[in-house]
């Protein structure tokens, strides 16, 4: 009589990862549409995102097949740099200045979405797009000013709505396509700067 055969263990459905030299593609062109989109508008042609990023047009158009397509990922990207460094900024500093430097940050993802509005806004799911990395944002900088609040950084009876308010006054009037100011950034930045000094408890 033959012996039974063992089943074989079914096959896993979970996902392939990425090829390691896909993903350094995907991240290069993210970066290089990103830089290109600040220097040269959201117009910036595919091709000459592929030529900048030393790829070619196939290999663009495999990662990102419309330009919504790319357009929407650096935002999508941007948002989740923005907010995965709220951890990695506490990891290496004090909280004060975890504090300080997210906030820079947040000035340089204003700036990115400004650049990119008018294409942004022409797109069927924007209001989405928009919203998906915000809760993981004000989660971010709810943990920064509680972090630095406990460490006595900065004054404890500052919260996280005033930093946004903060913020969102330091650039509301330029997050639109048609701002005249073209050093409204460095502005900005200078403002952020000024701020995060009076925020030190006795300054």
């Amino acid at each position: 009589m033959n012996a039974a055969k063992t089943p074989r263990p079914a096959a896993s459905a979970s996902p392939r990862k990425p090829r390691a030299d896909a993903q350094r593609n995907r991240d290069r062109l993210l970066e290089t549409a990103k830089a290109a989109f600040t220097e040269l508008g959201a117009e910036a042609s595919l091709e000459e995102i592929a030529r900048r990023a030393g790829v070619g047009i196939g290999t663009l158009y495999r990662h990102f097949p419309t330009r919504d397509a790319i357009v929407a990922a650096v935002y999508r990207h941007e948002g989740e740099q923005l907010a995965e460094a709220a951890q990695r900024l506490l990891a290496s500093m004090p909280p004060g200045e975890a504090l300080h430097q997210w906030m820079r940050l947040a000035i340089d993802y204003i700036a990115t979405k400004k650049l990119m509005v008018s294409a942004l806004s022409a797109m069927a799911d924007s209001s989405t797009l928009a919203a998906a990395s915000g809760p993981r944002i004000v989660d971010a900088i709810n943990l920064l000013v509680d972090r630095a609040k406990a460490a006595g950084d900065i004054r404890a009876d500052v919260d996280a709505n005033d930093m946004m308010r903060a913020l969102v006054g330091f650039t509301y009037a330029n997050i639109t396509p048609n701002s005249a100011d073209p050093n409204w950034q460095k502005s900005a930045l200078r403002l952020m700067d000024v701020l995060m000094a009076g925020l030190k408890p006795g300054a």
